[in-house]
């Protein structure tokens, strides 16, 4: 990381504004150690405080994690159960943290069909933490990339239907309105655990020029330096959004 010489604080403009998280590896971590995998979402519960806390501390103004895909209802019921218990128990003994630490929380996925005691405690922390000026954390819940791309598709079409829209005055812009993170900006930088290296239907049209970071640690061992590791390889990397870049054009030019 770039550090001032004088006091070896993080140089807060070489830190990406919006970080986005695919938190990978919980069970694996768990298989390796010979313990249940209910272990293993317990210490990446940890990990999410320690992150949470490092993003913060480092000028970060958005982190974005997926904490549970629309397609992870197909696990063992157990497990989704053992999941849904690890969110209100997150959000009953943290929320109170986040809101001292100015933190801003957002939830984004479909809220159709959730249970009721879920449904309400997600509104709470937003609610509670509505009016916070901190770090935005976004918790990707019940999230899928593609079925939220269909939900604003189908947004829109109802809206054309219904002649509040022309179809063909819908533009990227008009259609980012309707995603569920219309009010803040792309990842600059998304990182995943585990060394998987997919998006796994995570932030599909906001990635598009995401810096994509593969680390080979799990999860539960992600920290702060390693947060700072990946910052430092998106420092190093050159973000063209489709043109040539300073080097290329300077080779061209």
């Amino acid at each position: 990381m770039a550090a001032s010489a004088e006091t070896g604080a993080t140089d807060i403009k070489s830190v990406p504004a919006h970080v986005a998280i695919i938190m990978d590896g919980n069970g694996r971590w768990a298989n390796a150690r010979g313990l249940p995998r209910v272990k293993g979402h317990h210490r990446g519960v940890e990990a999410v405080r320690r992150t949470v806390k490092a993003a913060s501390d480092l000028g970060i103004r958005y982190l974005t994690i997926y904490s549970f895909s629309s397609e992870n209802w197909r696990r063992p019921a157990a497990e989704v159960a053992e999941l849904m218990g690890l969110l209100k128990l997150f959000i009953r003994r943290d929320l109170g943290d986040l809101i001292r630490n100015g933190v801003r929380v957002r939830i984004i996925g479909d809220r159709e069909g959730l249970p009721v005691d879920i449904a309400a405690l997600l509104d709470e922390a937003e609610e509670r933490t509505a009016a916070n000026e901190g770090l935005t954390l976004t918790v990707a819940f019940n999230y899928g990339g593609r079925d939220e791309i269909m939900r604003a598709a189908r947004t829109l079409a109802h809206k054309a239907v219904a002649g509040e829209i022309d179809p063909e005055a819908i533009t990227e812009e008009i259609l980012c309105a309707h995603l569920d993170t219309a009010d803040f900006p792309d990842p600059d930088l998304l990182i995943r655990t585990s060394g998987e290296q997919r998006l796994s239907n995570f932030l599909l049209w906001q990635a598009a020029y995401a810096e994509l970071v593969f680390l080979p640690i799990y999860w539960p061992d992600f920290d702060r330096s390693a947060l700072e590791a990946a910052i430092e390889e998106f420092r190093h990397r050159e973000r063209r959004f489709g043109s040539l870049g300073a080097a290329a054009q300077g080779r061209t030019g």
